[in-house]
């Protein structure tokens, strides 16, 4: 027989005897969960910039100099490449006396060397850039050629299933005969298939439980 349906005559009281406790009393227990942490605040070090040394520091002075410095690195990289070209007639012109000093006055001198030097330069410049511009074109003539073949292409496989998609719109003039026969199932070929439909079946005359089994 239960007792869940009978009345409590001992209800639960605060009392400090055995097994009673005083139910107004916070409880002791509490979770490290609930813990303080992070009681201590962390301040910046010596080269972490701290409020002093971002006071003493001139930060106007520091962003001057930084452009100052990267003004000075662009112009000598500008005074660099503009030497250049003057090395390379320094060298020139010292080549071309050089040259010169081995001649006796009375021979002629050969500034045609040059001119021809520089018209073999461009001739072959000019045979380079036609050569160029020949393969360019005949890349360009091939890539056309490609897609417009591919357009033609797609276009015949889309007629293609237009008119064969629908087998209501033959227009070939060949009916195509729908397959009527049922296809094989997938348990066609397993081995007690049909074993009702067997020609020899084995009749037992005598009960199951005959003495003889």
């Amino acid at each position: 027989m239960t007792t869940a349906s009978r009345p409590t005559f001992a209800p639960a009281t605060g009392g400090q005897g055995r097994g009673e406790t005083s139910l107004s009393s916070m409880s002791k227990q509490y979770s490290s969960r609930d813990l303080a942490s992070h009681t201590k605040l962390k301040y910046r070090d010596i080269g972490q910039g701290s409020s002093e040394e971002i006071r003493n520091k001139d930060l106007k002075r520091d962003l001057e100099e930084r452009e100052k410095f990267h003004k000075d690195k662009g112009d000598r990289k500008d005074r660099t490449l503009k030497n250049v070209p003057s090395v390379t007639s320094a060298h020139r012109k010292f080549r071309v006396d050089s040259t010169s000093n081995g001649l006796d006055t009375d021979d002629p001198i050969e500034d045609e060397s040059d001119d021809s030097i520089d018209e073999e330069e461009e001739d072959d410049t000019a045979e380079l850039m036609a050569e160029l511009l020949r393969i360019k074109a005949e890349r360009a003539s091939d890539m056309a050629k490609k897609e417009m073949e591919l357009r033609q292409e797609e276009e015949r496989i889309r007629m293609e299933n237009i008119l064969s998609g629908n087998p209501l719109l033959n227009y070939a003039g060949k009916a195509q005969k729908s397959d009527l026969r049922v296809k094989r199932r997938w348990d066609d070929d397993v081995v007690f298939k049909n074993c009702s439909r067997a020609e020899h079946i084995l009749v037992l005359r005598f009960p199951i439980n005959h003495s003889a089994m």
